[in-house]
């Protein structure tokens, strides 16, 4: 392998199955995940990326590096939240999705699951403000909580008189898991710099990486440059899912999270779902738009 591209060795089986009509595609699970920038001290080198390692005891995409992220929540659009920003009927149009109820349900998978992951909340008591701090024992006994899904993220919000600040988000693109997955994704990907006075709840020396907790999927954490990271997956030491390194390749060339955000609006969140199809005796896999991860794979041995 040449890069840190995550390519699961059943692959080629499951899409040949698939084109013979054997194996019938999942119905994706509609998802989000955030990538949580924030600017160094220096204000030189441009914003950093907080990350997470995925606990090779996963299903899915086990050791890959990815950003905090889950599925939706169907409890997120059983009634309105207290809400900032951009109105659900603009979100629902920018989402692609066709009514308010997704989109919140959507949106509320972002802030919920970076909350979850990281310990960073974007939401505050007004429409204007943020919580400064999320540490002490009750946000703790809140956050768990919200991971074991005994408290809908709408409770929890109503519960601590908090407003959404879906303002703080932009979003920046959409993947949907190859149809060949036994375990697929309808996600998409936001962007979002670090509130003020808050911090991600894993640090190690220099704040610059950590071991999460128990209840996380997560077995490492860390801020890390767009640049940094996918210098390392180019060169084979992180493992990461295509969505990943395209957003982080994108990421590049802002100088800081305000100009990330800012540049959100403007990209395509047109769905980008991977093909596969047979071509002089290889299986061909590929990601329209994105062919630094096609991938030809032998028919005869099944070989990647």
């Amino acid at each position: 392998m040449s890069n840190g591209q995550w390519y699961p060795p059943e692959w080629p089986d499951r899409i040949r199955a698939l084109a013979a009509g054997e194996l019938t595609a999942a119905t994706p699970r509609r998802a989000a995940t955030v990538m949580l920038l924030r600017d160094p001290a220096d204000t030189e080198g441009g914003p950093a990326v907080h990350m997470l390692r995925r606990r090779t005891s996963m299903a899915f995409a086990g050791g890959a590096y990815a950003y905090p992220g889950g599925g939706v929540d169907p409890r997120d659009d059983d009634r309105l939240v207290g809400w900032a920003g951009p109105a659900l009927e603009l979100w629902a149009e920018r989402l692609g999705v066709g009514t308010v109820t997704e989109a919140q349900a959507i949106v509320c998978a972002a802030v919920r699951e970076t909350y979850e992951e990281s310990g960073v909340l974007l939401a505050g008591p007004t429409a204007d403000t943020v919580v400064s701090d999320t540490t002490g024992a009750d946000w703790e006994a809140d956050r768990e909580a919200l991971v074991a899904r005994e408290l809908s993220f709408a409770e929890f919000l109503d519960r601590r008189g908090l407003v959404l600040r879906s303002d703080l988000l932009g979003a920046w693109a959409r993947w949907i898991t190859p149809e060949f997955e036994p375990r697929r994704y309808d996600t998409w990907f936001f962007v979002a710099a670090l509130p003020e006075g808050q911090r991600t709840l894993a640090h190690g020396p220099e704040g610059m990486g950590g071991t999460p907790s128990a209840s996380t999927e997560a077995d490492l954490a860390l801020w890390i440059s767009p640049a940094e990271a996918t210098d390392g997956y180019d060169r084979g030491e992180l493992l990461m899912m295509p969505p990943t390194v395209s957003t982080l390749r994108q990421l590049r060339p802002y100088g800081t999270a305000a100009e990330a955000l800012k540049a959100a609006s403007s990209q395509d969140l047109t769905p980008v779902l991977a093909q596969a199809r047979l071509e002089d005796g290889e299986l061909v896999l590929s990601w329209p738009g994105h062919d630094e991860f096609t991938k030809h794979i032998p028919t005869g041995d099944g070989s990647a």
